[in-house]
């Protein structure tokens, strides 16, 4: 199985009045990952919606392990999988310094087609390097 990984650095707007990521950005860092992971595999969310296909989040499971704050650089990491109609995103997120661990999360995707929920061969396929052998 391949991991993908990409660093993002924290902007100060993304802080709440702890001094805090705000939880609710760590969904844009994994969703921002997901992107650049599709980006550099070599179909893009515009080629997708060009395709007809539209991969959306059908669930997020998300344990926050540690705070990030200003000054921080983030390493994303993620590895695909596949559970039957679904598509797993296990996510992890460490900080880049010394990769003690921050976030570890299950991105649950289903894919429509043509506006319609489908089992998502046709992204199997376009992501079958990237899925864990004995769930393809």
């Amino acid at each position: 199985m391949k991991t993908f990984s990409t660093r993002i650095a924290v902007r100060d707007y993304e802080l709440d009045s702890q001094g805090i990521v705000n939880n609710a950005n760590y969904l844009h860092y994994l969703e921002l990952a997901r992107h650049e992971f599709c980006q550099q595999a070599g179909y893009s969310f515009a080629q997708m919606a060009a395709d007809g296909l539209d991969p959306v989040v059908r669930r997020a499971e998300l344990d926050y392990i540690a705070p990030l704050r200003m000054g921080d650089v983030m390493e994303v990491e993620l590895t695909m999988s596949r559970r039957g109609a679904k598509f797993l995103f296990n996510q992890a997120i460490f900080r880049a310094a010394d990769h003690s661990p921050v976030l570890r999360a299950v991105i649950t995707i289903a894919c429509l087609e043509g506006g319609r929920i489908s089992r998502g061969d046709r992204l199997a396929e376009k992501f079958a390097d990237y899925l864990t052998d004995s769930e393809q």
